[in-house]
């Protein structure tokens, strides 16, 4: 059986430097990685059969295989040694179907077929879309190394030129991570789409990425899986089913709740809009809250600096915890919590209504005391809802996730 290795990850791999001697570093299954004294990374295969050390097997160069397709040549190979069936002439015809990339038409069909392999189908779709329609008519034939900033730039100004502003930034976007996978695998020096600022394509409320609903669910579930401190994932939780922005939960203070009447209100001076906003808590987040209430440590702050001071966490604490987590959920930022609920809500049927009030967006409301409760009772169905269509996503596929 090939000896154990713990699995290496990407970032592992491209820190890899070259010695004066050339040395295989293995991922598992007999998958190894062999780093040349040029710095060039050659996948190989190392196995036994009738009890006897095989020479290694040759997978393939590491600029043209991702880890991914590596470990899922050396699965086959491995079933073939348990069949007692040499892999070596199926690898040598494997390697003849890797094309050398010269030009960004066959670097985009290699990025498309490995790298984006194991995403979303939707994700694949709109990153082939934004690649086959603007970049590869234009690029296509263009030598990888030559082409340039302004190439891209001209792009994404006929994208806009269309009315499209948020499809030029995506487009520029995508161009940017097809280079990051080229730069990794030596197959590109430089990323012309990096040159191109965000800013300077669309505006950041051009944003508009939206988790699905099994995304949502495997982020959580991998919040409550990892070792971050409980308090940073009730908090991340906290965002996702109350719709607030990361700025509300970070300076939350106790003085804001009322548990019993499941109310949360954040204070004018706190709101962009200058005015109070009322968060009506489904229970799930009340529950939430009172598990923080009986381990609190402040009296002010719902989620104190860890210094020991009197004051909540750094902006940026949240951010850094999910980073941490090494997710597989592209083109993601916090903020997108809100549009993920609010897009969700809507195609459940939802009105308009309760989930501009729920984003503490401005509404003209109807005046009266009734009015204001029928509102009110609006919001509160609605953000429970919301709680328990997260709560179905946490649950689907969750193996014994317990935080």
């Amino acid at each position: 059986m090939p000896k154990l290795a713990a699995p290496l990850t990407e970032a592992q791999i491209r820190a890899l430097e070259p010695r004066a001697t050339r040395y295989c570093v293995a991922d598992g299954n007999g998958l190894v990685i062999e780093i040349m004294t040029t710095g060039t990374k050659v996948w190989r295969f190392r196995y036994s059969l009738n009890g006897k050390r095989q020479p290694l097997v040759t997978i393939g160069d590491y600029r043209m295989i991702s880890l991914r397709v590596a470990r899922a040549k050396a699965q086959k190979y491995a079933e073939m040694v348990t069949n007692g069936v040499s892999p070596i002439a199926t690898a040598r015809r494997d390697r003849g179907v890797e094309s050398k990339v010269e030009v960004l038409r066959e670097a985009a069909e290699l990025y498309l077929a490995t790298e984006m392999a194991g995403k979303s189908a939707e994700y694949q779709r709109t990153t082939r879309r934004a690649l086959e329609k603007d970049v590869l008519p234009t690029l296509g034939a263009k030598s990888i190394k030559t082409v340039t900033a302004d190439d891209i730039r001209t792009i994404c100004d006929q994208i806009k030129s269309r009315g499209s502003p948020k499809m030029a930034l995506h487009t520029r976007n995508a161009v940017k991570r097809l280079y990051e996978y080229l730069i990794a695998r030596q197959l590109a020096t430089a990323n012309p789409a990096e040159l191109i600022p965000a800013r300077f394509i669309a505006t950041p409320d051009s944003r508009t990425r939206v988790l699905a609903a099994d995304e949502m669910g495997t982020m959580l579930r991998a919040i409550y899986a990892s070792n971050i401190r409980r308090p940073l994932k009730l908090a991340l939780h906290l965002l996702v089913l109350t719709m607030v922005r990361k700025s509300d939960i970070v300076e939350a203070a106790w003085s804001e709740f009322s548990l019993n009447a499941a109310r949360w209100t954040i204070p004018a001076a706190r709101m962009n809009k200058g005015r109070d906003h009322v968060v009506y808590l489904p229970h799930q987040a009340v529950t939430l809250l009172r598990e923080l209430q009986e381990t609190k440590a402040s009296r002010n702050f719902v989620f104190p600096s860890v210094r020991g001071d009197d004051r909540p966490i750094a902006k940026s604490t949240l951010n850094q915890a999910v980073k941490s987590l090494g997710l597989d959920v592209e083109h993601f930022v916090l903020h997108d919590f809100r549009r993920t609920a609010a897009t969700h809500l809507r195609e459940m049927g939802q009105p308009s209504h309760p989930i501009e009030k729920a984003l503490a967006h401005t509404v003209k409301d109807t005046p009266g005391r009734a009015a204001h409760a029928e509102h009110a009772a609006e919001q509160r169905q609605t953000l429970q809802l919301w709680a328990d269509f997260v709560d179905t996503q946490i649950e689907s596929g969750r193996q014994g996730v317990t935080g």
